[in-house]
């Protein structure tokens, strides 16, 4: 019955990389405009990292994440990815998918967590 499901977590090395899946109904993946991956590291606020516009399957990061992460939506397997490549120790979080209608995507934390659907979150652990 969940809506979203993360995938993909685990541990890594230094410069390795990952990457995550966030399996979502067709009804839920085609009724919202936007999807995005976020992340919480214990002791910090919960962060936006990237997010993607569905019709167009442009992706906006963050700082942290530009030239490292990409984003993608198979939208035949109603499926959201991040690609983590060089990953770093500081990467270390628990990621989340989230499902959003908006006409804008770039609303943050907020918007995503008063109006949209969020799955349970997927460890990412990264070692020196």
């Amino acid at each position: 019955q969940e809506q979203l499901m993360e995938s993909g977590g685990g541990s890594v090395q230094a410069g390795g990389s990952l990457r995550l899946s966030c399996e979502a109904s067709s009804v839920t993946l085609y009724s919202t405009l936007c999807m995005a991956w976020f992340r919480q590291a214990p002791g910090r606020t919960r962060e936006e990292v990237a997010h993607i516009y569905r019709q167009q399957n442009m992706g906006f990061y963050a700082d942290s994440a530009k030239g490292r992460f990409t984003i993608s939506k198979d939208t035949a397997k109603t499926t959201l990815y991040l690609q983590m490549d060089t990953l770093k120790p500081e990467d270390t979080a628990m990621y989340y998918c989230a499902a959003l209608r908006a006409v804008y995507c770039d609303g943050g934390t907020w918007y995503y967590s008063t109006f949209g659907i969020w799955g349970q979150g997927t460890q990412v652990t990264v070692s020196s």
